[in-house]
């Protein structure tokens, strides 16, 4: 079978994507750009009046002195590093696009591996070429009507509504295959979201440290197997008093309870699923996890939830894996550390997968009358999420310093070697903050500024989280205030390696959401219906609203 479609449409987006290179690395659409990216753009034109200003002093000096003007470069702005990287992603993706493109119009296809794969970039490109335009475009567009309309509204609703990238192209991707189709030349590529999604999260192993994987992962541990073992148990006695049917109650408690389609795929041998049932249980996973997607983030936000509990409450409380990712990066979209929150929490209900098969196997042998024994082990090893390992192998490099200097994760940033004496404290700061020690709250927030006081430096994250708490006292001085900001940042550095992985993981998923978008049809949300659809209803509201009522008790945000 030949896969390669014979279509122009790989050229033309790599062209498209050369020619924005060419524009932003010329200067020709810095107008536009200056609009989208306003918050740069200030900063660019405070730089350039303050290296003008210096110019200026510096070639007065020179002439009076009689030597030769001198020769100054203005330092490079955030303005100037967002057009550059503009510039280089479009050159380097737009030119293989438009090799491959070429190639495509010139090349007869034969069958083979090289085939199948050189079908599969289209579909690509034209996922990449979405992401581009809602990064680069929608998501800035929306950040600046929401800032415009605040004093108006009193609230931002960009903000409010999670009107980023992500959930921007999430639903992009949705109104493409519902309402226009996923072109023939694309759909090969298009089936390769969930590849993305998966890097995504093994690479999200090289940026968790020691301390803190061991504090996230017993939190999780606790509240997973809380609420894994409850609604798994809780759809079994549902399912057995509606009626439901054993093997139809089985892999709906799976993918209800642990963590969606992967756990619904792994239990199907083990419970006897037929193929309708699989059907049924994807069409309840999915309708639940696209209203949570998109419900969740809102809520957050409006019960001021930080990166820790928010992760925890998605990453318990939302279905399936993909859906987990796209809540955090939804609520948090130019940060990691919600995500990185979320998966521990969603990575901890996979590892909970052998125990519900294990469970599942017993209950389905005592309750259906002819059910024949599987080979669990043989079921587990096929039916293992592998992403699951490249994470912990990630997370076992990175411990090793494989990704940044050695001290780097020594407790969260907080190493002194990696603060360097220009962003220690000055005197005059810490004798600032020494006639604020009155205005503490409380003993251990007097500890943490003395130490602060003492070191010029903070030395562990729970005395940066009082010190936070510290800064909104009323009445304290703004000087003392930016002091605890200074120190703030400080700590909270990161290598250039782990920017550029921060940066890398974003572009992942966003492309991985808006292909998951594309798979989210009418046709699959009408799967979900009749029995199992009230039992996962039900089950999933408990666990959502248990889940955070339980997060916004006893889980604190500085974990």
């Amino acid at each position: 079978m030949i896969y390669t479609k014979k279509s122009p449409a790989l050229l033309i987006i790599g062209m498209l994507m050369l020619v924005w290179g060419f524009l932003n690395n010329s200067g020709g659409v810095d107008g536009m750009q200056s609009w989208l990216q306003q918050s740069a753009y200030s900063d660019h034109m405070k730089t350039k009046e303050k290296f003008d200003a210096e110019l200026r002093v510096a070639t007065e000096m020179a002439v009076a002195e009689s030597k030769p003007a001198p020769v100054m470069k203005m330092p490079a702005s955030k303005f100037d590093h967002a057009k550059t990287e503009q510039a280089n992603l479009s050159y380097i993706i737009g030119g293989f696009f438009a090799a491959l493109g070429l190639l495509i119009l010139v090349w007869t296809p034969q069958e083979g591996d090289f085939d199948y794969y050189l079908s599969i970039v289209p579909g690509m490109a034209f996922i990449v070429g979405i992401a581009c335009l809602v990064r680069w475009g929608l998501d800035p567009v929306f950040a600046n009507w929401g800032k415009a309309a605040q004093p108006a509204l009193g609230w931002n609703f960009a903000t409010i509504f999670n009107l980023n990238y992500v959930v921007l192209g999430i639903v992009i991707g949705i109104l493409t295959v519902n309402v226009f189709s996923i072109p023939g030349w694309a759909a090969n590529g298009v089936r390769t979201a969930r590849f993305f999604l998966k890097t995504g999260v093994i690479l999200l192993g090289a940026l968790y440290s020691a301390a803190e994987l061991a504090q996230l992962g017993a939190l999780s541990v606790v509240l997973i197997g809380i609420f894994v073992l409850g609604s798994v148990g809780l759809v079994l006695y549902m399912g057995r008093r509606m009626d439901a049917g054993n093997s139809m109650t089985g892999i709906l408690s799976a993918g209800v309870g642990v963590c969606g389609v992967s756990a619904a795929v792994a239990a199907a041998p083990v419970v006897q699923a037929k193929a309708v049932e699989i059907a049924y249980t994807i069409g309840t996973i999915l309708v639940w996890g696209v209203g949570c997607m998109f419900l969740f983030p809102t809520v957050g936000h409006l019960l001021g939830m930080g990166p820790v509990q928010f992760g925890a409450w998605a990453g318990t409380g939302i279905l399936n894996s993909a859906q987990v990712a796209g809540a955090a990066l939804a609520f948090d979209p130019h940060g990691i550390e919600t995500l990185k929150v979320a998966e521990i929490f969603n990575i901890t209900r996979v590892l909970f997968l052998p125990i519900i098969v294990v469970w599942l196997a017993a209950w389905y042998v005592k309750h259906e009358v002819g059910a024949e024994k599987v080979n669990l082990k043989q079921v587990l090893v096929a039916k293992f999420p592998v992403f699951v390992l490249g994470f912990i192998g990630m997370f076992a490099l990175s411990s090793m310093g494989a990704f940044s200097p050695a001290g780097h994760y020594q407790g969260k940033y907080f190493s002194s070697s990696e603060i360097k004496e220009d962003k220690l404290l000055k005197p005059k700061e810490t004798r600032l903050l020494e006639g604020e020690l009155a205005k503490m709250q409380n003993p251990a927030e007097t500890a943490a500024l003395k130490d602060l006081i003492a070191n010029r430096k903070l030395t562990s994250r729970d005395q940066d989280g009082l010190l936070l708490s510290a800064g909104k006292i009323a009445g304290l001085d703004p000087l003392a205030k930016a002091v605890l900001d200074k120190a703030n940042k400080a700590a909270w550095h990161n290598s250039k390696t782990i920017g550029a992985f921060r940066n890398w993981l974003a572009w992942l998923f966003s492309i991985g959401l808006i292909g998951l978008g594309m798979q989210i049809t009418g046709k699959a949300l009408k799967q979900a219906g009749g029995k199992p659809l009230i039992i996962g209803g039900i089950v999933g509201t408990l666990k959502a609203v248990g889940s955070l009522i339980v997060v916004l008790l006893f889980v604190r945000e500085f974990v």
